[in-house]
């Protein structure tokens, strides 16, 4: 069984992002224990792991085989077609799922080891993930959830983003301008994206040699070029020195690595880092408070990268 006490405290403060957030990790305790009496399985030790917006509960079937249960944040679109992606996949470069409850966004998944991206010089990370990029952006089915009916979304937020907000208007309209021609570029749909792949949703498998796997994944039918922002973004505080120069370089690496066209990259950093601090303001405003240090130093964080890779 899962009580209220087991959550893992990073988990739980995401309660401060508002009321579909406190709904659904009120019911998490409730979901998970019926999930593991039903699909029948066991913890494996008291530890409970957990991402951004899931716990991870280790556990072992009925065959004895070692696992993880994974529940996800069930109130947004983007992760709804994790298993559906994983199925595609079957295991290529990505984490094997075992068995799935799309509407609970529930998976069962193979065991990976902790082993992480973030135990590797960042040539190294550019590089496994650059990789990764040709194993997993295969065809995309037609049942998957286009790039583009996202994107529309998305822009239409970003839109009406208050001009008092602390992002500089002139990357606003910039990220609407390249935004909206990627609406009407076909080249923006067709692969299956991660969305979401940097150093700490790439996993080293427990077999032998060191065969790095994806997890954690927001697919979607989408661009390749779309990738690369969240390697640029993701542990610049970790790293010394000018964090313009990391960005470029990590850029450069994965766009070198991978054969992408630097410029329709530089363009999707640009979109993809302005929605983020986008999105950080009006997070404060759905929770009706205002932005937190944390808030402001993720914007800057957006903005940095942004203005990296324009320079």
């Amino acid at each position: 069984m899962i009580g209220p006490a087991d959550i893992p405290a990073g988990l739980a403060e995401q309660s401060t992002l508002g009321p579909a957030w406190q709904d659904w990790l009120r019911r998490l305790p409730a979901t998970a224990s019926g999930l593991l009496d039903a699909w029948e399985l066991r913890r494996d030790g008291e530890e409970l792991w957990h991402g951004f917006e899931s716990l991870v509960i280790p556990v072992i079937d009925r065959n004895g085989q070692r696992a993880v249960l994974k529940v996800a944040f069930d109130g947004d679109d983007e992760g709804a077609q994790e298993a559906l992606g994983l199925q595609h996949w079957a295991g290529r470069g990505a984490v094997r799922m075992l068995r799935a409850d799309p509407r609970l966004r529930a998976l069962l998944l193979e065991r990976l080891g902790r082993t992480d991206l973030t135990t590797v010089e960042d040539d190294e990370a550019c590089r496994v993930v650059a990789e990764l990029y040709g194993v997993l952006h295969i065809p995309a089915p037609g049942r998957m959830t286009p790039l583009t009916t996202h994107l529309e979304h998305w822009l239409a937020g970003l839109a009406r983003m208050s001009r008092d907000a602390p992002v500089p208007r002139r990357f606003v309209e910039q990220a609407l301008s390249l935004g909206r021609n990627f609406l009407s570029d076909e080249s923006t749909v067709g692969v299956v994206v991660h969305g979401d792949l940097h150093h700490e949703n790439v996993l080293l498998a427990p077999s032998a040699g060191r065969r790095w796997l994806a997890i954690d994944p927001s697919p979607m039918s989408g661009d390749p070029h779309y990738e690369p922002a969240p390697m640029l973004w993701n542990l610049l505080d970790r790293r010394r020195g000018d964090p313009r120069y990391v960005i470029r370089s990590r850029f450069h690496s994965i766009v070198d690595a991978a054969g992408l066209d630097p410029d329709r990259a530089r363009d999707w950093v640009i979109v993809r880092m302005i929605l983020n601090a986008h999105w950080a303001t009006e997070d404060a405003e759905n929770a009706s408070r205002a932005l937190t240090v944390s808030d402001r130093e993720w914007i800057t964080t957006c903005i940095t990268v942004a203005k990296a890779v324009i320079d």
